[in-house]
């Protein structure tokens, strides 16, 4: 079938078998987190906290990005600290505020993530159609986000709360550069 067979194809595809197949990829994406030593809801947790700022990388921060609850993210939690690739750090003497954060061996293991293999798949797209892709995910992304009313994170260097100066305003703490672009749950678009 000749390229352009394929692009007039893929703009004539009803809009349900677009849904139906994101739906299939996600399921064989699923299937596939269950590999080196881990399950699906562990490998979110590592990607989430390689990902997050130091104000996102709480139990409960954790919960709300995946929009679960804090007993599940919890047994993950536990799994994750047993096998060495997370640490938890109590915030003085308030022992109910913990922050989260990789270990070394943590960080090693995400060099095997099973995500990797659709990362390359993704580079084979050419720029132009892997742009667009990552354009209109984005927007469906916000859209269901909305429907569902779930926790918009998003990054420092795209908020409203960080000033001209680098100032978060949300703790009133200077973003580096290097955390500007990572998850923030204290993220305000506007």
């Amino acid at each position: 079938m000749a390229r352009d067979d394929r692009d007039t194809e893929a703009d004539d595809t009803p809009a349900l078998e677009i849904a139906i197949r994101l739906e299939r990829l996600s399921r064989l994406l699923r299937q596939a987190g269950h590999s080196h030593g881990l399950v699906p809801a562990q490998w979110d947790v590592l990607r989430y906290l390689a990902r997050a700022n130091r104000l996102s990388r709480s139990p409960g921060q954790v919960a709300r990005y995946l929009g679960t609850t804090k007993g599940t993210v919890s047994q993950s939690l536990l799994t994750l600290e047993k096998k060495g690739l997370i640490q938890r750090h109590g915030n003085g003497s308030d022992k109910r505020h913990v922050s989260l954060t990789l270990t070394q061996a943590g960080r090693l293991r995400l060099e095997g993530d099973p995500l990797r293999a659709l990362a390359t798949d993704l580079e084979q797209l050419g720029g132009k159609t892997r742009r667009r892709f990552a354009r209109g995910l984005a927007e469906l992304l916000t859209m269901e986000i909305g429907r569902q009313g779930a926790a918009r994170f998003g990054t420092c260097a795209a908020c409203a709360r960080l000033d001209a100066g680098g100032t978060c305003a949300a703790d009133g703490v200077r973003v580096t550069p290097e955390e500007q672009v990572l998850l923030c749950a204290a993220f305000s678009p506007d």
